[in-house]
């Protein structure tokens, strides 16, 4: 069996982003120095204009003549050990901007003269050596030999356009990853290389999931029946659980009057990410790149009792949005999506508890796919916002008594909410430590407003809801390329296209084959018989190519019986298992979500 090979190897180092260490911050922006100096070493012609941290690393970009190779890397690589050994100091120095103009008017430096026009008081370079030296705010080591030379590694040459217009210059980014150990280093190219093996894109053909399909256009995925079975699974799952938690279902037009999209604020201010409009019978209308606004007209459809608060709808809704051809990557940025959107209008003093039910119905659907660690971020209040700030701090502290509720832990960022509303972002972390953004909770005091809903109070007057909006999975592509990506296309029992595949070892066992495959048909188990006739060894091989969670091994002996043989992926040789029990089995475990098929 393979299922060896998908095992997630355990390692307890940790592995720090940038963000979360100021270390690595000056390793990397320092590392980022030397690169650049090397490459200008042996690239005279080369011009440099950025070169920032990452989470894991850094870059550069540059305008160089001829393209980077992977020769060209490992000699930049050669060259930085070299600068690194040579114990050379970064020095910051304090420049008036005329002084720094014609320092790089003498280098023929274009790009940085149009870096420095963007610049505020002071101007500050740094220099490495008594040579090299780049505008730049810092910070970094005092000296090279801070630089591990057997810590750091560069990992690949990718296009890029200055300002990140597709309409400037088109560069070259040199990516690198700097560490504080060599140890840190080979761990971080175990999980890299982990994380290439479980890549969506190439688990989504070999299992035959899905596809984007250049013909039809980018960004637009279509769903083959076996991943349309998983998808068809989620929604089914996900509808159910939000009937049984209150909420009734929506489903609204892909596409609205453009009006729609003025009166809501999204053509002023989400306009770039929004398609061209199309013009039918004279009007003008737009495909919808939120659900928001046919949520709040159905709430205005007529006029609201306080006494019908909370109202609380959901939809699995597509929306279309432009992106860039170069931000496109697989299902986890598209131009046509899903959003597993829900709006719940609700009282005031109605806050606390709905944000808290939300909490529990999230995790709820996140644990049935085994994500269960999060990250959590709480949005406050900004500079400018609209509403009060009774109703800010209001919303606020529902917030924060839903989080403290649930005993989770929570980051604060203070100041990073929306001006309509504060927010609770929630990543999950998959089976290889990596973060996901996909549940957001935000409450919003604009939509309201805009749209003029109300509802009737007790005292007969008339007033406004609370709007909060919410995502769980954030988007059903986005979400189903993270699953693949954390379980390496081994969906758990419930959630395999196919579950069990029947292997009859002789053409005399077909017709015992068929009875079997027959009671689990009826019984709801998505089963199959591989009838090519291949030796048994070849049968098993290439049902496990397949990652299908049970393979039924069907022989005079089986059939003798009334039974098969079974091989699970999880648990390995599960011997002689009759019929009955098999039926029985695979029925149980296809009632619990994120189960495994245990005897």
């Amino acid at each position: 069996m393979d299922n060896s090979t998908d095992s997630v190897k355990q390692n307890t180092m940790e592995l720090l982003k940038t963000s979360e260490s100021p270390q690595l911050l000056k390793i990397r922006h320092s590392m980022s120095h030397v690169m650049a100096m090397a490459v200008q070493k042996l690239f005279p012609n080369a011009q440099i204009t950025i070169g920032p941290w990452t989470e894991s690393g850094f870059y550069y970009d540059f305008d160089n003549p001829e393209p980077f190779t992977e020769a060209d890397l490992k000699s930049i690589k050669k060259g930085m050990i070299k600068i690194i050994n040579q114990n050379l100091n970064f020095e910051r120095v304090e420049v008036t901007r005329q002084d720094v103009a014609c320092r790089i008017k003498a280098q023929n430096e274009p790009y940085k003269l149009e870096i420095l026009a963007g610049l505020i008081e002071p101007i500050t370079i740094y220099k490495l050596g008594e040579q090299w030296w780049d505008l730049c705010a810092g910070p970094h080591v005092n000296n090279t030999n801070e630089l591990n030379p057997k810590a750091f590694d560069l990992e690949s040459v990718a296009g890029s356009y200055w300002r990140g217009d597709e309409k400037k210059a088109k560069l070259q980014r040199i990516y690198g990853t700097a560490w504080e150990t060599p140890e840190q280093l080979e761990e971080y190219k175990r999980r890299k290389k982990e994380a290439l093996r479980r890549d969506h894109r190439r688990l989504g053909t070999d299992l035959d999931l899905f596809s984007i399909e250049d013909e039809a256009g980018s960004g637009l995925v279509f769903w083959h029946p076996n991943g349309a079975r998983i998808r068809l699974l989620i929604e089914d799952f996900w509808r159910q659980s939000h009937l049984e938690a209150g909420y009734e279902l929506l489903y609204t037009p892909h596409i609205a009057d453009i009006r729609l999209w003025k009166t809501s604020g999204h053509l002023d201010f989400y306009s770039e990410s929004m398609f061209s409009p199309m013009q039918v019978d004279e009007r003008e209308y737009q495909l919808k790149p939120m659900n928001c606004p046919f949520h709040v007209l159905t709430y205005a459809s007529k006029l609201r009792s306080y006494r019908e608060l909370p109202i609380r709808w959901a939809e699995l809704g597509t929306v279309y949005r432009y992106e860039r051809p170069g931000v496109m990557h697989g299902l986890m940025r598209v131009r046509g999506f899903t959003q597993d959107d829900a709006h719940i209008f609700c009282l005031p003093e109605q806050i606390g508890s709905e944000v808290l039910e939300v909490l529990n119905l999230t995790e709820r659907i996140l644990s049935a796919f085994d994500f269960t660690k999060y990250e959590i971020n709480l949005s406050t209040r900004p500079e400018k916002f609209i509403g009060g700030d009774d109703v800010w701090d209001l919303a606020t502290n529902g917030l924060v008594e839903a989080l403290n509720a649930k005993n989770w832990n929570y980051k604060i960022d203070e100041g990073g909410g929306a001006f309509y509303g504060p927010k609770i972002d929630l990543k999950i972390k998959d089976a290889i430590g990596r973060t996901w953004q996909c549940s957001t909770i935000q409450l919003d005091f604009n939509l309201p407003e805009r749209f003029n809903i109300e509802y009737v109070g007790s005292d007969g007057s008339r007033q406004r809801p609370i709007m909060i909006h919410r995502a769980i999975f954030g988007s059903l592509e986005r979400f189903f390329g993270v699953m693949i990506e954390s379980c390496a296309g081994d969906f758990p029992f419930w959630l395999a296209p196919e579950q069990i595949r029947l292997l009859p070892v002789t053409d005399e066992v077909i017709t015992y084959a068929e009875e079997l495959l027959s009671q689990l048909k009826i019984a709801g188990v998505r089963a199959s018989i591989d009838r090519t006739g291949d030796r048994l060894g070849k049968l098993i091989r290439n049902g496990e190519q397949k990652k299908i969670p049970i393979l039924a091994v069907v022989g005079a002996k089986e059939a003798e019986v009334g039974g098969a043989s079974l091989r699970s992926r999880y648990e390995g040789e599960l011997g002689l298992v009759n019929a009955y029990n098999l039926v029985q089995t695979a029925t149980l475990a296809n009632c619990k979500q994120n189960s495994r098929f245990s005897l």
